[in-house]
């Protein structure tokens, strides 16, 4: 795969989906806890803190080509929007690059959705094991099963991509100039990630929410229907405010050290390997 009107194909695929496993593998504790205080049932039902890494099988195998599709087509997108921003022009660089997330999260949604399904499915303790729930799935619901949410999730995470990749680059950039021009470190990359991340997490958290709900429904019933609003509205009315922010501090906790971890890791790996 050649490098490509300057964008490094291979360095972006590769340190995607370094960072995207390294997140999913450490902190997969986190994301089951986050999941059972979303469930309908309730954390204790759901499995309480007993086998906290079922689904890790479906999480580790799909984090990889998740992010690489995400950083693939997020590279590639900013660099494809950047030759039509005037020099120096910060508002069309920060359009720039959220275009350039929701692009990225469009396409890797085609690859996280079913890796949600069945992990979310296997967290919950629905199944005895990744394979087992990709099973009951197909047989239940045919290949569109692994699609439930998927729109859910793309307006979760176009909203979480917008808020949390521009105010990544801005930090990045400040502190670049801030010492002079010199680009950041990989570390100062990981903490300005981690910010970036816990601030998206704590804001998106509702529309987190409303995907896991659609996606851990009985099928046939009302929640199974791919409906955001429907879905917000169901659990405004079950729990109200404190509902809506079911699994908050995990998920902040989770994708604050995700995002340290994540988009570190990323910018170590795609500069060692800029020159593939």
């Amino acid at each position: 795969m050649a490098e490509t009107r300057g964008v490094n194909y291979k360095a972006a695929l590769l340190a995607g989906g370094a960072a995207g496993t390294s997140v999913d593998v450490i902190l997969f504790p986190l994301d089951t806890f986050k999941t059972r205080l979303q469930s309908e049932a309730g954390f204790k039902a759901s499995g309480g803190f007993r086998g906290i890494y079922s689904g890790l099988f479906s999480a580790a195998l799909g984090s990889a080509p998740t992010a690489a599709v995400f950083f693939f087509a997020y590279e590639t997108s900013k660099k494809s929007l950047s030759s039509f921003i005037t020099a120096n022009d910060k508002t069309q660089s920060a359009a720039t690059h959220m275009a350039s997330a929701a692009i990225g999260e469009i396409a890797a949604c085609l690859v996280r959705v079913p890796v949600e399904v069945v992990k979310q499915r296997t967290q919950t303790l629905s199944s005895a094991s990744s394979l087992s729930t990709f099973r009951k799935t197909l047989r239940a619901e045919g290949f569109a099963g692994f699609y439930r949410g998927y729109f859910t999730t793309v307006f979760r995470e176009i909203p979480f991509s917008t808020i949390q990749f521009p105010l990544w680059e801005f930090l990045k950039s400040r502190w670049s100039e801030s010492q002079g021009g010199v680009p950041v470190m990989a570390w100062q990359s990981s903490l300005c990630g981690a910010f970036a991340g816990g601030l998206s997490a704590a804001l998106t958290t509702p529309l987190d929410v409303a995907k896991t709900r659609i996606m851990l429904a009985e099928r046939g019933s009302a929640q199974a229907q791919d409906h955001m609003v429907a879905a917000l509205r169901h659990v405004a009315m079950e729990k109200g405010l404190r509902g809506l922010f079911a699994g908050v501090v995990p998920r902040v906790m989770w994708i604050s050290m995700g995002g340290a971890i994540f988009l570190g890791v990323y910018e170590k790996v795609r500069i060692t390997f800029a020159d593939l």
